[in-house]
């Protein structure tokens, strides 16, 4: 019988899995974006899990401070500041980038799964070097794999711009709905709430 250390490590990453797996599937399935942004904050605090499980804290440390805290939170802002009263235009061809994006899917799924049951992978893995592991990824951050890391800086840089260009708002020069020239006190013009509108039309009838 395994040792119950090895049991609560097989259930603690079964469920990061399924929740690695499950959020993924309801950012890509859901047509809330709002309720795809938080799960897809969901999926990188659980891979953060995994990351802890392999002994890699300061992965999952970057995991939680870059995608959770900094990618994530300006998608959320970004979906917060969108007028929704925009109209979208369908697009042509739904069906066909379907059945084309479905099909791109699966072949990298099947792929995965290929990798995944062909490599005779090393376990178990090497050992933890504790303390040592932040100066040694620095050293291979800065020397092995500097192209690498100056890429995922640029990555970031165009999770930002796209949250800035979600979030912009275009101002026209003349009012949609009266035709009115818009300037600074067009915008600022107060309207009545809703409620006091309906208690004068009930005190005047």
């Amino acid at each position: 019988m395994p040792p119950i250390a090895e049991i609560t490590e097989l259930i603690v990453f079964v469920l990061l899995a399924g929740a690695v797996v499950i959020g993924a599937l309801g950012v890509v399935l859901l047509p809330n974006i709002v309720y795809a942004a938080f799960l897809l904050g969901g999926v990188f605090l659980a891979v953060a899990g995994l990351y802890l499980m392999l002994n890699a804290s300061f992965i999952a440390a970057a995991q939680v401070l870059i995608y959770v805290g900094a990618v994530n939170v300006l998608i959320l802002f970004a979906i917060m500041l969108v007028n929704k009263k925009e109209a979208m235009a369908a697009s042509p061809g739904m069906g066909l980038r379907r059945l084309l994006s479905s099909g791109v899917c699966l072949g990298l799924l099947t792929l995965l799964l290929r990798v995944a049951f062909t490599t005779p992978w090393a376990t178990p893995g090497p050992q933890s070097i504790g303390e040592d592991a932040v100066i040694r990824l620095g050293e291979h951050f800065f020397s092995d794999y500097l192209l690498p890391f100056e890429l995922a800086s640029v990555l970031l840089l165009m999770a930002m711009i796209g949250a800035i260009v979600l979030a912009r708002r275009d101002v026209f020069a003349t009012d949609v709905g009266t035709g009115e020239a818009v300037d600074q006190a067009l915008i600022e013009k107060a309207r009545s709430p809703l409620l006091v509108e309906k208690t004068t039309m009930e005190q005047s009838t």
